[in-house]
């Protein structure tokens, strides 16, 4: 019987211990804080951009989408020095209602297809065309709806852009400075035929893998899922076999081979189970110079369990293979990096919830794997660093989001792989559109929610910006198209300038939005806060509705204003323009005050609820029950200042009034049983 190696060492697990115990406060880096790690992220693809793009011809297409993928198993031949490959996939599958003559997948036109078998049968013929089309007929056709296995044995040499080690579906390469020769995969997103047969189709993800990897005893392999056993083969040659169970995207599936070290840590997310991180290192001086970053990797994964739900992949493992990848790549359970810094490990880690359990459906909506992985080490910032390093990055994304005029967030052209990865758009956009969610829910416990719904619902599937846009619409209790619309579908962002003045107890103030894009998008719809500082040192933020380009208004305040600041806490993507004090601006607006309390009563009420010194002449009353969910909307006035409250269940109510200013006052009441 061959022997097995242990998959996780109690070396390994004491090690952990000790450093995780020994390990020191985070101090921010500058290349965690200037957007190094999205800006890696998008740099490992773009290389693909320098060969033709890889995806299927729709005529091909249209036969692949005759059959579903099941199950994926790669039993291939590799070393830590070559882009050679070699072996057997086999492809588990289900037949369409139409059932299957002919059997198509996808590999690159320079690896050799050595035999075909469908149901144990050998292929009638191979037809290839293009890059990477293949069509092989069947012997004996598949009934509909049938289950049918497929064996591609092959070889050949992956191909190469000459991209050192960016662009590569297959690549080797010795990493600088530790003389360690490993070979990788990155597969994202049209690659995956450059090194195996499949099925390139976002939407068709298979129900589990098996990766088996054939190599020197001297290396190990990472891959996907669990190590099951670790067997001799002839020739000093040992095969790894990793086996996944959950659903998994082709290019997600990934190996790293070369003469690692392991290197284990555990985090212990609340309500899961143990879950161990094995991280393969090129040599005892790579884990020393990174050990105390790797060992971040845990606090990480257990505060992204808290906020968004538990790892997805808690019955598996969670790792790193280190590779000279020029930045990193989100392999489902086991992300392969060029090395370790605190952002960059937080964005692939955070991947494995959005991307790898929730995969976009369509590369138009990258920016639901990528905006979201960004915004995950916003979240670790928060949550392990400072203040100012968490608002140092909000300032840099926002920067880079803003450093050109356009671009839409939605990709219009998948054919372009630097476009899908583009770092300002798909990244840091992307990142600043989710914390405008945030901002516009006003709740963080809404936020999260929405954020978990996202997760159990689409959980081992795809999603569209459509079905993320659906869920925030049930948190926030009304459509949100407008927001999706502008910021998403639309393109550019909005510059703010003010004049303002005070008289007395009474601010004035006039607030005018231009558009970067205004032929696209001419107007941002937003709710902008200003920050209001005193000469005592006090301050108070207030906030108007920018729901036309120029906006105006006074209210109340006694304490002499040294300063206005629009947009302090930088929720909204928008530029300062303009802010001056202007000692003649008095507008006609009728004194009040942005975002007031309301006086209500009677509170509790049964029937009816009045709203006190209540002098507008109409306004558009909201309520919302304790759930966020609206559930009446009415139009109050001056003369008829009464909300019906008669059809509203018992229980506790928020009241939201906006007047035709734009000026918004709340109020909580309690509707008592009759």
């Amino acid at each position: 019987m061959p022997a097995l190696r242990p998959f996780f060492t109690l070396a390994g697990l004491l090690s952990s211990v000790l450093a995780t115990a020994q390990l020191p406060t985070y101090q921010p880096a500058p290349a965690d804080l200037t957007g190094a790690a999205a800006a890696a992220c998008a740099q490992v693809h773009e290389g693909a951009a320098q060969r033709s793009v890889g995806y299927a011809s729709l005529s091909h297409r249209q036969k692949m989408a005759r059959y579903d993928v099941k199950y994926y198993k790669l039993d291939l031949n590799l070393s830590n020095t070559s882009r050679d490959v070699s072996g057997t996939v086999t492809i588990k599958g289900q037949a369409g209602p139409q059932g299957l003559d002919s059997l198509a997948f996808e590999l690159y036109s320079s690896l050799v297809i050595d035999a075909v078998y469908v149901g144990g049968n050998s292929a009638q013929g191979v037809r290839r065309q293009g890059l990477g089309d293949v069509t092989v007929g069947l012997s004996q056709p598949v009934a509909p709806n049938a289950l049918f296995t497929a064996q591609i044995v092959y070889h050949g040499t992956a191909p190469n852009s000459n991209a050192a080690a960016i662009g590569n579906a297959l690549n080797t390469r010795v990493a600088p400075g530790y003389g360690v020769s490993t070979t990788w995969s990155l597969s994202e997103p049209y690659n995956a035929y450059e090194w195996w047969p499949c099925k390139q189709v976002l939407t068709d993800k298979a129900d589990s893998v098996d990766v088996w990897i054939t190599t020197a005893a001297t290396n190990r392999v990472g891959s996907n899922g669990v190590l099951r056993a670790v067997t001799s083969q002839p020739g000093n040659q040992v095969r790894y076999e990793w086996k996944s169970r959950y659903p998994m995207a082709y290019y997600l599936v990934s190996v790293a081979v070369g003469p690692y070290i392991e290197y284990v840590n555990y985090a212990n997310p609340a309500g899961g189970p143990r879950i161990p991180i094995v991280n393969y290192v090129y040599n005892q001086q790579a884990l020393n110079f990174y050990r105390t970053e790797i060992d971040r990797t845990p606090g990480f994964l257990e505060n992204f369990s808290e906020l968004v739900g538990l790892y997805p992949f808690a019955g598996e493992k969670y790792g790193h293979s280190m590779a000279p990848i020029g930045g990193g790549m989100e392999h489902q359970t086991m992300t392969t990096q060029d090395g370790f810094n605190f952002t960059l490990t937080a964005h692939e880690l955070f991947h494995q919830w959005f991307g790898d359990n929730v995969t976009c459906g369509a590369w138009e909506d990258i920016w639901l794997n990528e905006g979201f992985a960004s915004y995950g080490e916003y979240l670790s910032l928060n949550r392990f660093s400072t203040p100012a390093a968490s608002r140092e990055w909000l300032d840099q994304a926002h920067t880079a989001a803003m450093s050109q005029p356009g671009g839409s967030v939605l990709v219009s052209d998948t054919t372009n792989v630097s476009r899908i990865f583009s770092s300002r758009l798909s990244y840091k956009k992307g990142a600043a559109v989710i914390h405008m969610l945030r901002y516009l829910l006003q709740d963080d416990t809404k936020f999260f929610r929405a954020l978990r719904t996202y997760q159990t619902t689409y959980a081992g599937r795809t999603a569209r910006t459509r079905d993320l846009q659906r869920i925030f619409e049930a948190e926030a209790g009304r459509s949100l198209q407008s927001f999706f619309d502008q910021w998403l579908r639309g393109e550019g962002f909005p510059t703010i300038s003010i004049r303002w003045n005070q008289v007395g107890s009474t601010v004035y103030l006039e607030a005018t939005e231009t558009a970067s894009m205004p032929t696209v998008t001419p107007f941002f719809d937003v709710e902008m806060e200003y920050l209001l500082t005193f000469t005592d040192n006090t301050s108070r933020i207030v906030r108007l509705r920018q729901d036309k380009p120029q906006v105006s208004v006074s209210f109340t305040e006694s304490r002499p204003i040294l300063t206005v600041l629009p947009n302090p806490n930088k929720w909204i993507l928008s530029r300062a323009g303009m802010n001056i004090r202007d000692n003649r601006l008095i507008t006609a607006s009728k004194i009040a005050q942005l975002a007031a309390a309301l006086t209500v009563y009677p509170n509790p009420c049964r029937d009816q609820l009045r709203v006190a010194d209540f002098a507008g002449s109409r306004a558009q009353a909201e309520v919302s029950d304790a759930t966020g969910r609206v559930v009446l909307r009415q139009t109050i006035s001056a003369a008829a200042p009464l909300l019906q409250t008669s059809q509203l269940a018992p229980g506790l109510y928020h009241l939201r009034v906006t007047d035709a200013a734009g000026l918004i006052s709340q109020a909580r009441f309690v509707r008592q049983a009759d």
